[in-house]
């Protein structure tokens, strides 16, 4: 039986059918991601008991919590989890300090996992105790959301679209939250979202959904590099890389390491050997046969072919790439392909036009 969360769903609703079947991590946030109908919420609330799927099974661990052939379903109260919602949905006649009580209180108190000071000071709303719902920004609400669920004491915690309710502003003041809650909490994190620089920034496991189907499963890394997805996922192709801040450089440039070379970005404020996550998207990147020069582009990285694949729109390719032992994708002409004879197993040169620190 695996450790971590395993899922079989099956559901026919006429002009919707979903049909999974998923083996995720028990650690780490896993990404549900795709376009609106695709099925995130659906498996979600499957997963929470909110939703029953005829003939399905949800296990966390060894922990059955529906299972039908043998006429197991657990219901959702009794489900060792939490649920965050695209609204906070707190109780408006109570103050957040009340609110956060009623989720601890639902836990016996040898199965209580966190206490309240450090939660409340890891999503920085120590000073909001004593107001009201009513008195909060929508960042501040779902913070204080977030915070009730994991005073349940979860063993994961399932947030359906946290930001999407959010201002761009109140976005980026929520997500350095959601990332301390990665670094510092062993709680893993199922998060659904049709989002792609959210999903790149927050998730180490990426499950990609089409249609009722996961047409993808795994590592973000890995699964961001896949040239074989379905056109949908195609416009926004592109990679997520782990660096570390190396180092600054001259004209107010940073260095950022990777496994396989080196970027050079705008400088950074933050210290050095701090670790960075950053986008690069594939139509930011163009190949050369022979090191480039006299290019405004700095970062020229030598690379490997290791695929080829059509895409949905005419006339481009999208090639993967290997640099060392980082992938990398490049979306170019079927023109500049043919000119250049790029092939599996060529060697060559990746001018990288744009990096997207995502931390």
């Amino acid at each position: 039986m695996t450790d971590g969360l395993r899922v079989r769903l099956a559901l026919d609703r006429g002009a919707f059918q979903l049909d999974v079947d998923l083996d995720l991590p028990q650690r780490g946030i896993t990404a549900l991601f795709g376009h609106s109908g695709s099925g995130k919420t659906t498996i979600l609330r499957a997963i929470a008991g909110l939703e029953r799927a005829p003939g399905g099974y949800v296990a966390l661990g060894g922990e059955v919590w529906q299972d039908d052939a043998r006429g197991v379903f657990v219901p959702v109260h009794e489900r060792a989890l939490g649920y965050v919602f695209q609204e906070a949905s707190l109780f408006p006649h109570l103050s957040v300090r009340g609110n956060l009580a009623f989720g601890r209180k639902r836990v016996p108190a040898h199965a209580r996992r966190f206490a309240p000071e450090p939660v409340t000071a890891l999503l920085g709303i120590e000073g909001l105790l004593d107001r009201r719902p009513d008195g909060l920004s929508g960042g501040e609400r779902q913070r204080v959301a977030i915070a009730r669920a994991l005073l349940a004491s979860p063993r994961m915690l399932l947030m359906d679209e946290p930001l999407a309710a959010l201002d761009l502003r109140r976005k980026q003041e929520i997500l350095p939250y959601l990332e301390r809650m990665h670094e510092e909490l062993a709680v893993p994190i199922v998060y659904v979202s049709h989002a792609p620089d959210e999903v790149a920034r927050l998730a180490d496991h990426l499950v990609l959904l089409d249609d009722g189907k996961a047409v993808a499963s795994g590592p973000l890394t890995d699964t961001l590099a896949r040239v074989d997805l379905p056109p949908a996922f195609a416009d926004d192709a592109g990679v997520v890389l782990e660096t570390t801040l190396a180092g600054h450089e001259e004209d107010a440039l940073s260095r950022l390491e990777f496994a396989g070379g080196a970027l050079l970005v705008g400088r950074r404020r933050e210290a050095v050997g701090t670790r960075l996550r950053c986008r690069i998207h594939a139509r930011d990147v163009s190949l050369a046969l022979e090191r480039p020069h006299g290019s405004s582009i700095v970062n020229r990285l030598p690379a490997v072919v290791t695929a080829v694949a059509a895409t949905d729109t005419p006339g481009h390719v999208l090639v993967q790439l290997r640099i060392g032992e980082s992938p990398l994708l490049a979306r170019i002409t079927a023109r500049s392909r043919r000119e250049l004879g790029i092939a599996p197993g060529q060697q060559l040169w990746a001018q990288i036009k744009g990096v997207a620190l995502l931390t």
